[in-house]
């Protein structure tokens, strides 16, 4: 029987739950803009990571060097279109 519990699952979901506590947690202890930020960038970060390869299954196919190269190809051009606006619209370069 214990190896029909899905155990992975169960544990992905208590982490994202901790995860959304911490991040729910810059609220109520009123950090400063900088450190909260930080925090929920993080938290945000790992928590999608964390859906990724738990919830949606992405390393359990044959192909999934396929699909982790188009989640950080995906990734680099986010990072590029987001720090392209800041380096035109806020820097003015």
């Amino acid at each position: 029987m214990s190896e029909l519990f899905p155990r992975k699952q169960v544990m992905g979901f208590v982490f994202s739950l901790v995860l959304t506590a911490i991040a729910l947690s810059v609220y109520f202890l009123d950090m400063s803009f900088t450190t909260g930020m930080i925090i929920l960038l993080v938290t945000a970060f790992i928590q999608a990571g964390l859906q990724l390869v738990v919830f949606m299954h992405a390393g359990e196919s044959k192909d999934k060097g396929v699909i982790y190269t188009n989640v950080y190809y995906a990734l680099i051009i986010a990072l590029v279109t987001i720090f392209g606006t800041l380096l035109i619209l806020l820097w003015d370069m």
